[in-house]
């Protein structure tokens, strides 16, 4: 079985085509192609309300684009979803419709909420009884859940999100709804709490940290001396010394304030790192769909 996801975010699109593997009752989802292109909707609808012409004509060639490999690759299930900027902007399910109609390709426009379920579907998997609270960081929005007991027993979405707070979107109000919501009820349960980080950016940061790939975690004190490095370097710096992606570059910093910011109100001393994300929720997603009675053990690969 063959799936894609299409994850329309603020910062970038992507495409991941998987093939699903069973074996011995432990389903694997094996890559088979990851594309990401930086198509920052985000950029139009933080600053004027609604995506440019010139972006929307760019959305559609790049969803042609994906439409052909798609088609190429012979999937047999796809879904497509996209999240703040395309839900905030006025001509977004204008777009939307018309991708649907020229190309034949639905895309769901999802909530904040229907968002962070899609990760949760691959977050839990990795956790044990323990007392978390999940990060994860968007162009325009910032999805935050806590787990105790293998189990969601909060979650919020904020309008906070790197390429907001980069374009002046974000709001001083919005900054403190989420502390002070963190710091109501980060602390329900007695024992630490520990984050879990999902977002590109993130994953750059814990790169950048120089911690150990294979433990998966960092703490919020590497955490800040990378940000505090990154900081003191220029943007000119990021691009050709660390050699990061324009992209990356310029929402790096906005996006680790939102992760400290976020650890420090739930006094969370370190933070996992899984490396996934939509994409990979949405794969579960589809997976559940077609199979919803299948107790087999899913393993991301």
């Amino acid at each position: 079985m063959k799936l894609a996801a299409i994850d329309i975010g603020s910062n970038a699109v992507r495409l991941q085509i998987t093939r699903v593997l069973e074996y011995e009752k432990v389903i694997t989802f094996k890559k088979l192609e990851y594309v990401r292109f930086p198509l920052r909707l985000g950029h139009d609808v933080f600053s004027t309300g609604s995506i440019s012409e010139y972006n929307e004509a760019r959305f559609f060639k790049l969803m042609t684009a994906y439409k052909n490999l798609i088609d190429l690759y012979e999937i047999d299930a796809y879904y497509g979803c996209a999240t703040s900027a395309m839900r905030e902007s006025e001509n977004g399910q204008e777009i939307v419709d018309r991708v649907h109609d020229e190309l034949g390709i639905d895309i769901e426009i999802i909530s904040g909420d229907e968002e962070a379920e899609m990760i949760n579907k691959v977050i839990l998997q990795g956790l044990d009884n323990g007392h978390y609270i999940h990060i994860d960081v968007g162009g325009g929005s910032t999805e935050l859940n806590i787990y105790e007991n293998h189990k969601k027993v909060h979650s919020h979405s904020f309008k906070i999100g790197s390429v907001r707070t980069l374009e002046g979107g974000d709001t001083l109000e919005a900054w403190q709804e989420m502390k002070e919501w963190v710091g109501t009820v980060a602390f329900k349960s007695s024992g630490k709490i520990e984050a879990v980080g999902t977002g590109g950016n993130i994953n750059k940061l814990f790169e950048l940290s120089g911690s150990n790939l294979k433990s998966k975690k960092m703490s919020l004190e590497t955490l800040m001396k990378t940000q505090d490095v990154l900081k003191n370097l220029t943007l000119e710096d990021r691009l050709n010394k660390l050699q990061l992606n324009p992209d990356r570059a310029d929402v790096i910093i906005p996006a680790s304030d939102i992760y400290v910011g976020v650890m420090q109100a739930a006094k969370a001393k370190k933070i996992i790192v899984p490396d996934v994300g939509l994409k990979d929720g949405i794969n579960y997603h589809m997976y559940q769909t077609h199979f919803p009675d299948s107790d087999k053990v899913f393993v991301k690969n």
